[in-house]
């Protein structure tokens, strides 16, 4: 998969150090207190990120999962969608690394991925297609030694107006 930002880091690299382009960088949360006054908010949006063929042949020999759909290109142009998908298992595995790109939580201990919620895959993500991810901060919630962040996800397809995936990913910061 190629993302936006692997896209201009090769461009500005081939430029003078004058080069235009500069990345805002995720946003960055230091204590609780910011995670709680984020409740509710947009925290923002990945970049871009164009799922290729052989990132679903990866995923697809990785899980066992070799349905058609996913990995035969000249099939799936007769199947519903007219070309293969990305598995929704491969979408949704993007979660991490798509909301290190839009926040990060620094000053505390050890964070902990703690499970998922709600998971819906509502269209299909095709080969070839770009897709981001929106987050915002659903709860905030006080535990034993620190405190548990659901994160609601809206994956993006650049062209479509409806998602190819919708998630409530749960982190668990310590103190």
């Amino acid at each position: 998969m190629t993302t936006t930002n692997e896209t201009r880091s090769s461009e500005t690299e081939t430029k003078t150090a004058t080069a235009t382009f500069q990345s805002s960088g995720p946003r960055v949360m230091s204590s609780v207190e910011d995670l709680r006054a984020s409740l509710g908010t947009h925290l923002g949006v990945s970049d871009w990120m164009t799922i290729e063929q052989s990132s679903i042949d990866t995923f697809a020999g990785v899980t066992r999962d070799q349905q058609w759909i996913h990995v035969d290109p000249i099939r799936a142009e007769g199947g519903p969608f007219g070309a293969t998908v990305a598995h929704g298992m491969l979408t949704l595995s993007l979660c991490s690394s798509l909301l290190w790109e839009v926040a990060i939580v620094e000053g505390m201990g050890p964070a902990i991925n703690y499970g998922l919620n709600k998971v819906r895959f509502p269209a299909p993500l095709l080969v070839g297609s770009r897709v981001r991810m929106h987050v915002s901060i659903a709860a905030v919630t006080d535990i034993a030694h620190g405190v548990e962040v659901v994160y609601h996800l809206t994956y993006e397809t650049q062209g479509d107006t409806k998602p190819p995936c919708v998630a409530d990913l749960v982190f668990r910061y310590y103190a």
